[in-house]
């Protein structure tokens, strides 16, 4: 009954956190007249203070000496902070400039992108419904190349930076909230003096604008701190199976903000290149939970081979 009521509580998390993320290109609009580039420091700045005072009530601090320790680690953090303000600033630009579909289309495309990292850079091994789904998502791209009348360059550099994001992550193997920390303090310094620069330009909008819109720049450290939580809140209580399929919640949403509520063009081969996308991923989704329900038939499988463990000897008294 407690693993139910932890794995029932495990999907709501879930749910919060893909949902938030898909509904975030509702709050990027309000930020204007901000640029993406303002939006991206505040964002940084702000994270860091949210998650500063969430470090602060859960006391884990030790994790900031190991990490000042290491160098290597230290440079993957900042290499990782790197490529994740690039996805950023990027998604910020995008969703503020009428391009939500093609963005939601980056995230739809990223376990595609994963995979292919995996075989590239990790020898890994693919299925022939993993090959089958790759190919197919060459395909769409290809199509929706033709569609757009030229490469779809914000989809693949939202896919390929959160791929790489996500290769650096594994090798830090570092938790949420402490890797965000450590993220949004490396780039804290960079982006404190650009909002500095800007305003001694006169052209920072954080005080120009009013109370309302300073406030909105500020809660961008809660939109970015808040669904983190969720979703580690979700890892520990549900599985790796389970949370795979939650993450297409997001882009989902994305799309379907763009088609409907921010009225983007949806022409014929546009459709052609999304649904041999979501071909792929149902491809790709049905060889993971079938690979999951064989390894977990093997493992039932040798377990009862095995036979029950035999209870330790005792002594008589």
């Amino acid at each position: 009954m407690k693993a139910e009521n932890e794995q029932r509580t495990g999907l709501l998390y879930g749910f919060g956190a893909y949902g938030m993320w898909g509904l975030v290109p509702l709050f990027w609009p309000l930020l204007k007249p901000s640029g993406a580039i303002e939006i991206l420091a505040h964002r940084m700045v702000w994270s860091l203070g949210v998650v500063g005072i969430m470090l602060l009530a859960m006391g884990r601090w030790a994790w900031i000496r190991d990490l000042f320790r290491r160098p290597r680690k230290l440079a993957l953090t900042a290499l990782a902070a790197s490529v994740i303000s690039v996805n950023w600033g990027l998604y910020i630009w995008a969703v503020n400039n009428g391009a939500v579909v093609e963005a939601s289309l980056g995230y739809f495309i990223n376990p595609l992108v994963t995979i292919a990292i995996g075989v590239l850079l990790l020898g890994e091994r693919l299925r022939r419904a993993q090959w089958a789904a790759v190919a197919i998502g060459v395909a769409a791209v290809l199509v929706l190349a033709v569609g757009y009348g030229r490469p779809p360059w914000i989809s693949l550099v939202l896919a390929f930076s959160f791929a790489t994001y996500g290769l650096i992550k594994k090798k830090l193997n570092m938790g949420g909230v402490e890797s965000l920390a450590a993220e949004t303090a490396l780039l804290f310094p960079p982006a404190l003096g650009y909002l500095l620069w800007l305003g001694a330009q006169g052209r920072s909008s954080f005080a120009a604008e009013g109370l309302g819109h300073a406030s909105l720049l500020a809660a961008t450290g809660l939109v970015t701190a808040i669904p983190l939580v969720f979703f580690g809140a979700a890892a520990i209580r549900v599985p790796l199976s389970t949370l795979g399929l939650l993450q297409y919640l997001a882009p989902v949403f994305q799309f379907g903000l763009g088609v409907v509520y921010f009225h983007e063009a949806m022409p014929p081969e546009r459709w052609a290149g999304f649904s041999l996308v979501w071909v792929a991923l149902a491809l790709l989704t049905w060889d993971a939970l079938r690979t999951a329900r064989k390894n977990r038939a093997r493992l039932e499988a040798a377990r009862a081979a095995a036979g029950p463990v035999p209870a330790p000897a005792t002594e008589p008294a």
